[in-house]
Order: C-alpha cells, then structure tokens, then sequence
C-alpha cells in the first residue's frame, strides 16, 4: 500500500518530486468550530477550504491525560505513536513522528509549541524556531527560543518580544515555505498556542465577536452535577460558579476570535504553499491537541471525558486525498503517525500503538476500530461504540451512560434506568476489555 500510494503522490505532482508533509496543530480548540462542518457562528475560511478539498474525521480523539496538562501527553502520544500509558512525557528513548522523517531523508523544521522536552525537540528537527518549550503564557509575550544547532536552549537565549504568538509562528512557517532551497523534500511542523488561555485575541481582533450574539453550548450548565475528581483546578477557576451565561458568552467570542486568527496562519501555509509551486505536491494535516468544556457540563476545562473536551478537529488535504469526503472512522490522534508513515513509505517504529488510515481515506475501510477508549488520571475512564457511551469515576462510585444517537450532548444520564440495564451491563464489559488492552494502571 505505502509505494502505490506514493506512486499516486507522485504522480498526482508536476514534478517527479517526493512530496512535502505540513503538519498543523491549534491547542484547545473543539472539534465544533469550523463553519464548514456546522457551525455558523465562526469564521474559518482556510479550514473551510481545507474541509473542501480533502478528508475530515468527524471523530478524531485524544486518549487522554495522566495529569491536568493534557496537553502534554496528548502530543506525546501523537509524536510518537504511542497510546497513553505507554508514552513517557519528555519522549525518552522514543522515536518522534519528524526524528524518524527526519531520519529517512527529509528536512524537518519545527516551530512553536513544544510541550514535551528540548532534548525530544533537539533531536527531531534540522532547523526551526522560534519554539515555545512550555505549556501556556502570555500570548503577546510568549518566551521563545531561537533555534539552537547545539540542542542546548539555555534560558539566556529566551525573547518575548516577538510580537502575538499565532502570527509569529505563523511568519516563521512562511518564511521557511518561502526560503527553503534544499534537495529534500520537507516536514514542516507547525504548533500554535492559540485558542489556549489566556483567551486574548491578536490585537483589533478583540470585537471580532459579539457576545451577545453567540449561541451557548447545547449542553450549557451552570455548574457541573457532582464532583468529576478535578473541579478544583485552575482551568475551573477562570469563572465563578455557577457559571453565567454573560460570562460564558465573553469566553467564547474570544475563543472564536483567537480561533479566526489561527485560521488565517493555515491560510498563509496554503499561500506560501501555491507561491512555492509545491501545494499539488503536498500533503496538509491540520488537527488540535483536544477539545475544551468552555460552558458545556459546567465546566471550562478539557480535564473530562465527555466528547466536547476529547474530540479533536483533524483534516487532511493533498495528492490522493478525495475533496470533500467525511468520515465518522473512530480515530486517536497517534493514528497519525503511522497513517504517515505509510503515506510516504517510511518504516514507522517498533512500539507504535496507532492505525494507519490510509485505508479509510481511500475508501477502502469503513474504520480501523470499534470502540474508543479515554481515561483522565485515576478518576475517570470512559468507552464509546457507534451508539453508547460509558463514563466511569472509580473514585466515587458513579457511573454514566448515554445514548449518542438520542442524546449527541451528553445529558440524559441512562445508567440507573432499568431498560437499559443491558446496554450498561455490554458498556461496563467492554471498558474492562478496554482497559486490560491498553494496560490501564488501574487495573494493578
């Protein structure tokens, strides 16, 4: 599959060129805010286009965190493959998605964010910068490195005074798109802070939304209805309790705004990309880290395992890629890895937990799994199917179940009643199942 689909890349480019890889990343952003899936009350032009001209996973998630920085072994898990508990933090001794491109022949650059170590960023890319090794800041004062050929990145080298940090990284993509002369083909990985907190939009974006305007999440509550085991954490003190809806409106014409302009970045990578001559001969990934509450349950965090917080937004676009196809194919984010790997016949590493995808982009699967599994510290586990969704809080005792076809938003809680005894009893059976796969330490 992987040489006859290069073969396709190939071929599909005015030049018998290898093709290119862009890899974008937004943080926090909802798998619900982009116009051209469904909602009406956001601009995304670019992600539109790219919704268009290629594939999008309606359900693409994040596994989960073993601490309230999900962030963190979110991007470990889709830098390396790996799924949640068998990924270390700082990436030691694992091979990274651009090491391994990197190692078979192609110019990695990495910008932006890196939440996962400099030794991991160090050995992963041939250029880049400026990156940002942490996990949120101010975001018209982000402290970032230049790119260091040593690999040392001491502190002394920090500046903040690059201006906002989505039009930065965003200048430095373009830049190398723009510069770039070497033989090799290139991996261009591009990871923004941006719709992460503090929610403060590039300057004269800020009335880009009115609040007032904007719908609340289906799902909106004012407070979440029992304690989830991380209430108390600083993503939930960012508003009182119970939550307002003035409030919460505030939240999300921000969010929206800071999203528009992470947005407009995609467009100028698409732009550099056609001035380059090399968009046909190119493939685009554009995916988030998760999703975020900002309202729904209650909550404002993405330390939950309800789908507004675990999905993420993932499209594709390129040579061999169908326009406007969707697909509903379960998928986690390390799928990622392998899927490209195989794209551009580069052997993946031993260990990789993810599925190639390949398959369901070209119409050949369905999916690559039945059920979706997510877990958050050791005080929530949850497991989805097609139809069912089984949220557990071992901590506490209490168990959720919903029915997505009825209930897409997560709110009638079926697990106390009796005619659907079953279906708990098939969703209870199948997180065991669940968790004795991925060797959830619980279990111990």
């Amino acid at each position: 599959m992987s040489r006859a689909l290069l073969a396709l890349l190939l071929a599909a480019s005015p030049v018998a060129a290898a093709p290119n890889l862009v890899f974008i990343c937004s943080d926090d952003q909802r798998a619900d805010t982009i116009a051209a899936l469904g909602n009406r009350h956001i601009r995304t032009p670019a992600l539109d286009r790219m919704a268009r001209d290629g594939v999008a996973f309606t359900n693409a998630y994040c596994m989960g965190s073993t601490q309230p920085a999900v962030c963190v072994p979110s991007r470990a898990m889709f830098l390396t493959g790996r799924s949640l508990f068998r990924v270390n933090d700082q990436l030691r001794d694992l091979p990274t998605w651009p090491e391994t491109f990197r190692r078979a022949g192609y110019h990695t650059f990495g910008v932006g964010k890196w939440h996962n170590g400099t030794a991991s960023y160090a050995r992963s890319f041939d250029a880049g910068g400026p990156v940002f090794f942490g996990g949120m800041s101010d975001q018209n004062k982000v402290p970032a490195h230049p790119f260091d050929p040593s690999g040392a990145y001491p502190k002394t080298n920090l500046r903040t005074d690059g201006g906002y940090s989505t039009t930065q990284f965003g200048d430095a993509a373009v830049r190398f798109l723009t510069d770039y002369r070497g033989n090799k083909p290139f991996f261009l990985y591009l990871t923004l802070t941006s719709p992460h907190d503090p929610r403060t939009p590039p300057a004269g974006w800020e009335a880009r939304y009115d609040p007032a305007t904007l719908p609340l999440p289906r799902n909106f509550l004012g407070r979440h209805p029992f304690d989830n085991g991380e209430l108390k954490i600083r993503d939930e003190a960012l508003l009182g309790w119970p939550r307002s809806e003035p409030d919460v409106r505030r939240e999300l014409a921000a969010y929206y705004a800071m999203i528009e302009s992470v947005d407009a970045q995609v467009g100028r990578v698409y732009e550099a990309l056609e001035r380059r001559g090399c968009l046909r001969n190119t493939i685009v990934i554009f995916a988030s880290d998760h999703g975020l509450a900002l309202g729904s349950h209650g909550l404002l965090g993405k330390q939950n395992l309800y789908e507004h917080s675990t999905k993420a937004p993932l499209l594709m676009t390129g040579p061999g890629i169908p326009a406007g196809s969707r697909s509903a194919a379960f998928v986690y984010l390390f799928d990622l890895f392998p899927t490209a790997c195989e794209w551009f016949g580069v052997a993946p590493p031993a260990g990789v937990d993810g599925r190639s995808l390949t398959g369901v982009i070209a119409g050949r699967q369905v999916g690559v799994r039945e059920v979706v599994f997510g877990a958050y510290r050791d005080v929530q586990r949850s497991v989805r199917t097609e139809r069912w969704k089984l949220i557990r809080y071992p901590k506490i005792g209490r168990t959720q179940l919903f029915d997505l076809h009825a209930d897409p938003d997560e709110l009638r809680d079926l697990s106390t009643d009796p005619a659907h005894a079953a279906a708990l009893r098939e969703m209870t059976d199948r997180l065991s199942a669940e968790q004795r796969a991925w060797a959830d330490p619980l279990l111990k």
